[in-house]
């Protein structure tokens, strides 16, 4: 057992190089391969946001590359009275040198989009099972997954890229997970 000196200087510790990731610009992976990226993606956990304030299970991301180079969006869920929400919309790469910096438009307006996001993938399992989504002033986040929930391990692992990021995981909330 550690002496209650020893438990203090590590809780600092922690809370302390937590604090300073916040402050730290928000980094993505180095590269990410588009064509394995593409398909269907479930939301394992997000922080909440008003958009997807309606989706309450079964919340997806459906990628597909476009022929002008962009990436067309599908995001499905479903909603509190049994019905799918969709909403669809264009994605397009903004640093092509690491392809991990996106932006994503749900509004057009004539054809027109006024209105664009930021999506940065921060986090990236190497076989493309899980991607952690960051936005540069942290007020959104997404985890990802191939498959509807995570393993123990890779959950660990994400968490761990979390807290490397400067996110705080108790806001994001899970969807049948604990954090």
């Amino acid at each position: 057992m550690l002496p209650i000196n020893a438990v203090a200087v590590m809780s600092l510790s922690v809370g302390l190089t937590a604090a300073m990731a916040e402050t730290l610009p928000l980094t993505t992976v180095d590269r990410v391969d588009l064509q394995r990226y593409i398909g269907v993606w479930h939301e394992v956990a997000r922080i909440p946001t008003r958009f997807q304030r309606q989706c309450v299970s079964e919340v997806t991301a459906t990628y597909s590359l476009r022929e002008d180079g962009g990436i067309s969006v599908l995001n499905q869920c479903r909603k509190k009275d049994g019905a799918m929400s969709r909403a669809e919309a264009v994605a397009k790469v903004v640093d092509k040198t690491s392809n991990a910096k996106l932006q994503v438009s749900f509004v057009s307006l004539l054809g027109i989009r006024l209105f664009w996001g930021d999506y940065w993938i921060i986090g990236l399992d190497s076989e493309y099972r899980w991607a952690v989504i960051g936005h540069p002033e942290r007020k959104y986040g997404w985890i990802l997954s191939r498959n509807p929930e995570l393993t123990g391990a890779e959950k660990e692992t994400v968490l761990k890229i979390l807290a490397e990021k400067g996110y705080d995981a108790a806001l994001f909330q899970w969807a049948g997970q604990k954090p």
